[in-house]
C-alpha cells in the first residue's frame, strides 16, 4: 500500500470540498475600473451557505478585494452603464427584489434603494444600456398580463383533490427536477426605470396571447440564464431565446432567437429558418450586427455550435466559424467591436479564442502559464483587457485579468490560499491509439509525495458528449478522490467533446462499442505509463452515461474491477425511452426513432440484457427528483444485484436531482463512496 511521505499539509477531505469558498459570476463597471463578484461560503458545522459580494479596483497594483458593506445575501449583481450596481435581495415586503447602490473600491455603499416592489419574487433581471429600462423574469402564467397574477402555477391542479392533471397536448409533464404547470413558463417583462424605480405596466416580450402566440421559457429550461436575454445597444429592443412549449417540446431542440421591439406586439422569430438550436444572442456595440451560435441538425443537442453573424440592416446571415472544428460555448464583443472573444473545449482545456468578425479567423489566446485549463465568464474591457475566471483540477475558480491579450494575473484569492494548505496532487495528461486507431486523450491525477503502489480508479464521464477535462468540480472532483490515496484515471473516449465534431458524433448508436474499447485501452495505457499504479486493485465509477457504462461493464467486462460505483445510470434502455423527460436525446442517440419504431437499436446496447453476466460488487446511487434518468433505473440495477447475490449497496437521496448539490448530501455521498472504495481496495 502507498504511504504518504512526511509533510506538513493534510490530505484534502470531503469536508474540505463541501466547505470550499466558491467564486460566482463577476460583473465589471462599464468604464472598466471596478469588478464585483460573489463568494459563497459554507458553515463547517451547520452547512448553511451564505453569499457576500466583494469589490476590487482593476487599476494596476490595486489592493486586494474587499467585502462590500451591508450587502450580505445579495446576488445576481450587475453594473449598469451609468455606474449603478444592481442586485437581487429580499425586499421590504417580498422576497428577491431588484435593488441598486453605488459601490466604491473600499467596499463602502451609498444611495442603496429598492428598485422593484413586485408581489412575486424576481428570478433575474437585466438593465438596458441606456439605463432607463429594466427586464425582469420569473415563472409566470402565460395569460398573466403583468409580472404575476392569481392564476400563476395553477394550470395542472383542477381540484378538488391534490392530483395533477395533464393532457397529451401539454408537452413536458416533468422536466429535470420539476413537475410542470401547463401554461406557466419563464417570462420576461420590460419596465421603465424612473429615478431608480420600476414604473408602468410592463411589456411582455412574448407578446399578446392568442392563436399562434409564443409560449416558451425565457430563460430556457432547465439551465438557461441571463445569456438568453440581450438588449440592443440603443435600449429600444431585446433579443431573447425561447423554444415553443407545446406537445412537440420534449422532442425538439429548436431553440430560436426572437426579437421584441417592446411595443407589446408579437416578437419576431429571426432564426425561423433553422429547425435546430440557436443560442447566445450577442449584439455588436454599434448595433449593426448580431452574433450568435447555431447548430445544424434538429434533435441533436451536442451538434457543433457555429458562430453566425447577422447583418441587422440587410438580414444576411454568415456562418463565421464554419471551417473551425470546435463548438463555441460563450461569446462577447470587445468594446470597440473589433473582435469577438469566445470559449470552446479543446483537448482537455477550455481556452479563450479571438475571432475576427470580418474574416472568421480564429486565434487561440495564451492567457495562462501552463495549461489554459477551464476559462469562463469572459468580460472584454477597454484598453485591450480581458477579465475572466479560471479553474483546474488542482484548484477552484479565481478571477484573472489579462492586459493586451497577454498572460493574466490573479485578481482574487477566494480559495487559492485554502487549497494551498492541503497536500498537493499531480495531474498528467497522456494519449494513446483508441478504437479504430484514433488518438484518445486521458488524465491521471494522484497525490504528490507518495511511495509504493497506488490503487486505480477509472473515472467515466457523463454526457456522453462531455469530458473529464482540466477543470474543478464540486461534485465529481478528481483531486479529493486522489487525496484519499488513489490514482484517478479519466479517459475522453469516442463521443467526448473538444476533439472535433466527428469524434463527438462517433458515439451515436454505439454507446457500448467504441467507448468500451477506448476505456479498456486507456486503462491499459495508463498502467503501462505509470508503474506506480496497481492495476490489480482497481475500481471504476461514473454518473449518467458513466453510470450506464458501469452497468455495461457488469455485463461486458465483468471480471476486471474489484468494485463499481454507479450513479444515475441507465439500466434498461426500454424503460428509459419511455420515462426520461427530454425525448429528443434518447431518440437521436438511437438513430432518430422511438423505441417502438426500432426496438433493436435500443436493445443492442441495453445493460438489462446481460444481467446473467453480472458479478462485480456495485454501489448504486440515485435520487428521487432525477427526471432525466429516473430513480427506478437505479432501483432496477440494485434489484439485479440482489437477484444475482452480488454484494451491493443502494444510496437514495429523496431531495436531489440528477446531481447531488446540497452540502450535507454531498458529504454523505463522498463518505459513502470513500467507504465503499476502501472496502474493496484497502483491505
Amino acid at each position: 500500500m502507498a504511504s504518504v511521505a512526511a509533510q506538513d499539509r493534510p490530505a484534502m477531505r470531503a469536508q474540505d470540498l463541501v466547505t470550499m469558498p466558491r467564486l460566482g459570476v463577476p460583473t465589471a463597471s462599464s468604464d472598466g475600473s471596478l469588478v464585483v463578484f460573489p463568494v459563497t461560503t459554507t458553515d463547517p458545522e451547520t452547512y448553511q451557505r451564505t453569499t457576500a459580494l466583494y469589490v476590487r479596483s482593476l487599476a494596476a497594483d490595486a489592493p486586494a478585494p474587499v467585502k462590500i458593506d451591508g450587502l450580505d445575501g445579495a446576488g445576481s449583481a450587475s453594473f449598469a452603464k451609468d455606474g449603478w450596481l444592481y442586485f437581487l435581495a429580499d425586499g421590504r415586503d417580498s422576497a428577491s427584489q431588484v435593488w441598486r447602490a453605488h459601490v466604491k473600491s473600499d467596499g463602502s455603499v451609498a444611495d442603496k434603494q429598492q428598485v422593484s416592489t413586485f408581489s412575486k419574487p424576481v428570478d433575474g433581471f437585466s438593465v438596458s444600456p441606456t439605463g432607463d429600462k429594466i427586464a425582469v423574469w420569473a415563472d409566470i402564467a402565460r395569460d398573466c398580463p403583468g409580472f404575476g397574477c392569481k392564476q400563476d402555477g395553477s394550470g395542472e391542479s383542477p381540484g378538488p383533490g391534490d392530483g395533477r392533471l395533464y393532457k397529451t397536448s401539454d408537452g413536458f409533464v416533468r422536466h429535470w427536477d420539476v413537475w410542470q404547470s401547463p401554461g406557466t413558463v419563464n417570462r420576461v417583462f420590460a419596465y421603465d426605470l424612473s429615478d431608480g424605480q420600476v414604473t408602468g405596466k410592463g411589456v411582455p416580450l412574448d407578446g399578446p396571447t392568442g392563436p399562434g402566440a409564443l409560449t416558451g421559457n425565457t430563460p430556457t429550461m432547465p439551465f438557461g440564464g441571463s445569456e438568453d436575454i440581450a438588449w440592443a445597444p440603443d435600449g429600444k429592443s431585446i433579443y431573447f431565446v425561447a423554444k415553443r412549449a407545446d406537445t412537440k417540446e420534449p422532442q425538439s431542440t429548436n431553440f430560436d432567437i426572437w426579437h421584441s421591439d417592446l411595443s407589446g406586439n408579437a416578437p419576431l422569430d429571426i432564426t425561423v429558418f433553422n429547425d435546430a438550436t440557436d443560442m447566445l444572442p450577442t449584439p455588436s456595440p454599434d448595433g449593426r450586427y448580431l452574433a450568435y451560435v447555431a447548430m445544424q441538425r434538429p434533435g441533436y443537442e451536442s451538434d457543433r455550435q457555429v458562430v453566425q453573424i447577422r447583418d441587422l440592416k440587410t438580414g444576411t446571415v454568415t456562418p463565421l466559424t464554419e471551417n473551425w472544428d470546435r463548438s463555441v460555448g460563450s461569446l462577447a464583443w470587445t468594446s470597440d467591436g473589433r473582435w469577438l472573444v469566445a470559449t470552446a473545449q479543446d483537448t482537455l482545456d477550455k481556452p479563450a479564442f479571438r475571432i475576427d468578425p470580418r474574416t472568421g479567423t480564429v486565434v487561440k489566446l495564451d492567457l495562462m502559464a501552463g495549461n489554459e485549463a477551464h476559462i469562463g465568464n469572459v468580460i472584454p474591457l477597454s484598453s485591450g483587457r480581458l477579465l475572466f475566471t479560471r479553474d483546474s483540477i488542482g484548484a477552484p475558480a479565481e478571477l484573472f485579468l489579462s492586459r493586451d491579450w497577454h498572460q493574466a494575473k490573479p485578481m482574487s484569492d477566494v480559495a487559492t490560499s485554502t487549497i494551498g494548505k492541503l497536500a498537493g496532487i499531480v495531474t498528467t495528461r497522456f494519449h494513446f491509439a483508441g478504437a479504430g486507431g484514433d488518438t484518445v486523450w486521458g488524465q491521471i491525477t494522484k497525490p504528490e509525495h507518495v511511495s509504493g503502489q497506488i490503487p486505480a480508479i477509472l473515472y467515466v464521464h457523463g454526457g456522453p458528449q462531455g469530458s473529464f477535462d482540466d477543470s474543478w468540480s464540486s461534485r465529481w472532483n478528481p483531486r479529493v478522490l486522489a487525496s484519499q490515496g488513489y490514482a484517478v484515471i479519466s479517459i475522453d473516449f469516442h463521443g467526448s467533446t473538444g476533439y472535433g465534431q466527428a469524434f463527438t458524433n462517433s458515439i451515436n448508436q454505439d454507446w457500448g462499442g467504441k467507448p468500451l474499447v477506448d476505456l479498456k485501452l486507456g486503462l491499459a495505457a495508463a498502467l503501462a505509463g505509470d508503474p506506480q499504479i496497481d492495476g490489480t486493485r482497481a475500481c471504476a465509477m461514473g454518473a449518467s452515461y458513466g453510470g450506464y457504462m458501469m452497468n455495461w461493464f457488469e455485463g461486458q467486462w465483468p471480471d476486471r474491477f474489484k468494485c463499481l460505483v454507479q450513479h444515475d445510470g441507465v439500466f434498461d434502455a426500454r424503460a428509459m425511452a419511455y420515462e426520461t423527460d427530454e425525448l429528443w436525446f434518447d431518440k437521436w442517440e438511437h438513430g432518430g426513432k422511438f423505441y417502438f419504431e426500432d426496438p433493436e437499436a435500443y436493445e443492442k446496447w441495453n445493460p438489462a440484457n446481460y444481467v446473467a453476466n453480472w458479478q462485480t460488487p456495485m454501489l448504486v446511487v440515485t435520487s428521487q427528483q432525477d427526471f432525466r434518468i429516473p430513480y427506478t433505473q437505479g432501483i432496477a440495477a440494485f434489484t439485479a444485484l440482489q437477484m444475482r447475490n452480488i454484494p451491493g449497496e443502494l444510496l437514495v437521496f429523496p431531495d436531489e436531482n440528477h446531481w447531488v448539490l446540497k452540502p450535507r448530501n454531498s458529504l454523505q455521498w463522498h463518505q459513502t463512496v470513500f467507504k465503499w472504495l476502501a472496502r474493496w481496495l484497502k483491505p
